[in-house]
């Protein structure tokens, strides 16, 4: 392993540690060390994943979150946004529930 692909992978591991703290540590929701850490394991991805692509043309199978102020991205994009779909269930937004009563569904079912 090149001695810059080392040192890139040795400094995220060190941002994604920092991270870690950082949250373990939060003060609040607007903690800005959290922030400021989320910002270098970002920057340290980015620099580690550089290297690998320039150096062994390898790259990694995770991306990052570019969405945040994104003004292309809405719910629409999202499957996991509730009330999504024309079922009542959130969690499956392709759920579809028909227009017959529940009723009918139990009928069919015996419990004996």
């Amino acid at each position: 392993m090149s001695a810059e692909a080392t040192e890139a992978l040795r400094r995220l591991m060190a941002a994604l540690e920092e991270h870690l703290e950082a949250v373990a540590m939060r003060r609040g929701d607007e903690d800005a060390a959290v922030d400021d850490a989320y910002e270098a394991v970002a920057t340290e991805f980015e620099r580690y994943e550089e290297k690998l692509d320039s150096e062994y043309g390898e790259t990694l199978p995770i991306v990052l979150d570019d969405s945040e102020g994104d003004d292309e991205y809405d719910d629409e994009d999202d499957p996991s946004a509730e009330g999504e779909g024309d079922g009542d269930d959130p969690l499956d937004p392709h759920a579809v529930e028909d227009d017959d009563d529940m009723d009918d569904d139990i009928d069919e079912f015996d419990l004996r």
